[in-house]
């Protein structure tokens, strides 16, 4: 049975960082211009880009920004919106959650959740953590505020349903891999892991066979890239590549993740319901 009623979801997003890409592992990284202008990157070069390719081809994504770049770049954030794209919750500062009280954590949780309602008008339906990490009450205070969907768990290559505290919720898991982040591939500072910089054949001959799998299994792709990456010249053809060589195939259906979750959810809690009888 299709995930969704336009078929195969392919989920195209993008975590606008900029400058909390460093300055979220350590502060005082504010005061090295150099690494700075790596991140602003993103939102002066980057992100244009990004969305004149999503254009040319009719296509809307999600993108997950934190709260400081959206009250810093308030303009850019229109422009998203604009444009008909979805922003959701990627944090306040990009910190580390593993490194925040309890305390802290919520207070990331609300500044970037008020950040999103003041530009968007809405409150935010999706949830990213900023470094693929979670505390014990991460999980909790998504059911307090009302989150439709997750895009953090890497267990799966199918949306689920999450539990929380033993408790059935409808929040929907869109599940991905570190081969579905441009990250590994492209993420190359001085100061930050990993240190690597692929060709984007590379990365563009990976996400084709990923698409290829499980588009044959009739799951679910979710692509996480950062606009100070994938926004580069040579970078941006292999975001087309994957596009082109998607468009190929009937039923896909390249969208925001907010209208594709509220699609598949009926199917899902319908499998939850029959699981359980």
């Amino acid at each position: 049975m299709p995930l969704t009623s336009k078929g195969f979801p392919l989920f195209l997003t993008f975590d606008l960082d900029a400058e909390t890409m460093w300055t979220g592992r350590d502060p005082d990284y504010a005061n090295r211009p150099i690494l700075m202008s790596q991140g602003a990157y993103g939102w002066k070069v980057g992100t244009g880009r990004v969305l004149d390719l999503l254009d040319r081809y009719g296509i809307k994504a999600t993108f997950f920004v934190p709260g400081l770049i959206i009250d810093q770049r308030e303009w850019l954030m229109e422009e998203i919106l604009k444009r008909g794209h979805e922003l959701a919750h990627h944090s306040y500062s990009h910190t580390w959650i593993l490194n925040l009280s309890p305390e802290q954590e919520r207070e990331e949780m609300e500044r970037g959740f008020q950040s999103i309602k003041r530009v968007s008008g809405r409150a935010p339906r999706g949830w990213r953590s900023p470094a693929a990490e979670i505390s014990p009450i991460t999980m909790p205070m998504l059911v307090e505020y009302g989150f439709d969907y997750s895009s953090n768990f890497f267990d799966d290559d199918s949306p689920y349903l999450h539990e929380v505290d033993g408790q059935e919720t409808r929040i929907v898991e869109l599940p991905f891999r570190w081969v579905l982040d441009d990250a590994p591939f492209f993420q190359y500072s001085i100061v930050l892991p990993g240190r690597t910089m692929q060709a984007p054949s590379a990365l563009l001959e990976a996400w084709k066979g990923e698409f290829d799998v499980l588009y044959a299994e009739d799951r679910m792709m979710m692509v996480g890239m950062h606009p100070e990456m994938i926004g580069q010249p040579s970078r941006i053809k292999a975001l087309q590549g994957l596009i082109e060589h998607a468009l190929k195939h009937p039923n896909v259906w390249i969208g925001r993740c907010d209208e594709m979750v509220e699609d598949m959810r009926p199917g899902l809690e319908r499998a939850r319901a029959g699981a359980r009888r």
